[in-house]
C-alpha cells in the first residue's frame, strides 16, 4: 500500500489507476485529499479510500459489461456510493425535483462531462433482470443451494414439486408467463381470487391456497435479496385466505390395542417384506418420522453403543444419495432403541436400501394395512408416532421431556428460549423403558 503524501497540512492519498479500469477511469493517477493533518489516522483512511475506488470501478465494469442482473446490482452499487438509493426511471419521475437534480449533478465528472454509467444508475435507466416465471424455480434454486445442501434426491424433488405447483398457479391465474419483477400486488390479488373460486367449486382447502402464497413469497424474496434490493417489492404481503368452513385436521394415533392386539398377532405383517414390516416395529417404540426411520445410514444405527440408539442428524455428502436432511434442528435427537425397535433394528444393521431416498414406503404400507383391517377408519400408520407421545402422557412426562423425545421446538411449546443441556441418552433410555409394550416371541 502506498504511503499518503503531505501536500501543505494535509495527507493525501496518491495511486496509480490500474490498467484494468483503464476503459471506466480517465485519469492515470488518484489525487485524494485524506482530509486530516495526522500522518496515523491518514494511513488508516487511506486503504478504505482506495477499496471504495476499486469497488466502484469493479461496478462501473459490471455496468458495462455484465449480464443483465450483474449490471442492475452495479447500478444498486454505483447509485448507493453516491448517497442514493436504485430507482428505475419511471419511480424517479415522482420523485422531488430537487433529488432529481441531485442525481444529474453525481453523475458529472470533474470536467463536467456525464459519466454514461453512473448515470444510467443514479436515473434509473439500466432495466431489471428479465427473469421470467417459467424460469424462477431453477434460478431460485441455485440460491438455496447452501439451504438444500443435505438433501437428498428425494428431497429435492420434494423441495421442488410445491413452488413449482405455486408457479403453475400463478401463471394460469394470471393467464401467461410474465417477468419476475412484473408480479406486483395485482398479480397478487389475481392468484387469490383463482383459488377462492377453486375452492367455492372444487371443495380445494385454502390451507394449500396459503401454502401457494407463502412459496411464491419466499421465491420472491430470493429473487430480490440476490439484486441487492434495499427496498423489494412484497406483493404478496397479507395474501391469504381464511376459511371458516373448514374442520381443525389432527393427525389420529393408532390405539396401543389394535398394535398389541392385531399388529402383534403371529402372522399380521407377514405379507410386508422384511423392511417394511421393521421400519414399522421401530416407529412404534421410537415415535421417529418414517422417513427419520428408512433414511438412516448404517452410522446412525447404534447397536454396539452400551445404549443401543438412533442417531437423527443432518448427514452430508458429495453423492446426492448419501446425503440426509432432517426436519429441523429440533429434530436433532438420539432416540434408544428398546422393544421391537431394538429387535428390528438388530435385523437391519445397514439400513433400509429398498426404501432409502425413495418415497414408496407410506403408500405400500398403509395400502397393506387397510387391505388386511390392521388400521382403524381413518388412521394412517404415521399415528404410531402420536401414539408413542400419548403413552408417554399417560405415564405422566411432561410436555417438554415428551417434546425433547419426539424431536419438537421446545421453545415453540414453551413461548420462550430454553436453556441448559438436554435430556440425556441415560434419560431417554428411562422413558422409553417405561412405555416399552412387550415383545411377542414371533418379532423377537
Amino acid at each position: 500500500m502506498s504511503k499518503p503524501i503531505l501536500r501543505g497540512k494535509t495527507w493525501y492519498l496518491k495511486r496509480r489507476v490500474p490498467k484494468r479500469y483503464a476503459v471506466v477511469e480517465p485519469r492515470s493517477e488518484i489525487w485524494e485529499s485524506l482530509k486530516t493533518d495526522s500522518y496515523s489516522v491518514a494511513m488508516q483512511k487511506s486503504a478504505g479510500v482506495w477499496n471504495a475506488y476499486i469497488e466502484g470501478w469493479e461496478a462501473r465494469l459490471a455496468g458495462r459489461n455484465g449480464d443483465a442482473a450483474e449490471r442492475f446490482r452495479a447500478a444498486q452499487q454505483l447509485a448507493a456510493m453516491r448517497g442514493f438509493q436504485f430507482l428505475s426511471v419511471d419511480k424517479l419521475e415522482t420523485a422531488p425535483l430537487e433529488e432529481i437534480l441531485e442525481r444529474v449533478e453525481s453523475a458529472q465528472r470533474a470536467d463536467g462531462t456525464p459519466d454514461e454509467v453512473v448515470a444510467s444508475a443514479v436515473l434509473g435507466t439500466v432495466e431489471e433482470p428479465r427473469l421470467l416465471l417459467s424460469g424462477l424455480i431453477e434460478h431460485v434454486e441455485t440460491l438455496a443451494e447452501h439451504d438444500n445442501r443435505y438433501k437428498n434426491k428425494e428431497q429435492m424433488r420434494l423441495w421442488r414439486s410445491p413452488r413449482q405447483r405455486a408457479v403453475n398457479n400463478l401463471i394460469s391465474a394470471i393467464g401467461g408467463d410474465i417477468a419476475v419483477a412484473s408480479v406486483g400486488s395485482a398479480e397478487a390479488r389475481k392468484h387469490k381470487k383463482w383459488w377462492q373460486a377453486r375452492i367455492a367449486k372444487e371443495g380445494q382447502s385454502a390451507d394449500t391456497a396459503n401454502k401457494d402464497f407463502n412459496y411464491m413469497s419466499g421465491m420472491l424474496s430470493r429473487f430480490y435479496d440476490d439484486l441487492d434490493h434495499e427496498d423489494p417489492p412484497r406483493p404478496y404481503a397479507g395474501v391469504s385466505i381464511k376459511d371458516r368452513h373448514a374442520q381443525p385436521s389432527q393427525k389420529r394415533e393408532v390405539p396401543v390395542a389394535w398394535i398389541t392386539d392385531k399388529w402383534f398377532a403371529p402372522g399380521a405383517l407377514d405379507g410386508l417384506n422384511d423392511e417394511a414390516r421393521d421400519i414399522l416395529l421401530i416407529s412404534v417404540e421410537t415415535g421417529c418420522r418414517q422417513n427419520e426411520i428408512y433414511n438412516l445410514p448404517a452410522s446412525a444405527i447404534r447397536l454396539d453403543d452400551p445404549i443401543p440408539h438412533l442417531l437423527i442428524a443432518h448427514e452430508a455428502s458429495e453423492d446426492p444419495d448419501e446425503r440426509r436432511e432432517v426436519k429441523n434442528l429440533s429434530s436433532h435427537r438420539e432416540i434408544p432403541l428398546v422393544g421391537v425397535a431394538l429387535a428390528a433394528a438388530k435385523r437391519h444393521p445397514e439400513g433400509f436400501p429398498r426404501y432409502r431416498n425413495g418415497s414408496s414406503y407410506s403408500a405400500a404400507v398403509n395400502k397393506y394395512m387397510r387391505k388386511h383391517e390392521l388400521l382403524p377408519q381413518g388412521v394412517t400408520i404415521g399415528g404410531t408416532r402420536h401414539s408413542w407421545e400419548s403413552r408417554m402422557k399417560r405415564a405422566g412426562y411432561q410436555t417438554d421431556d415428551r417434546g425433547e423425545l419426539m424431536g419438537h421446538s421446545l421453545k415453540g411449546r414453551r413461548g420462550r428460549e430454553t436453556y441448559g443441556d438436554g435430556m440425556s441418552l441415560s434419560d431417554r433410555l428411562q422413558v422409553a423403558q417405561e412405555v416399552m409394550l412387550t415383545v411377542p416371541d414371533h418379532l423377537k
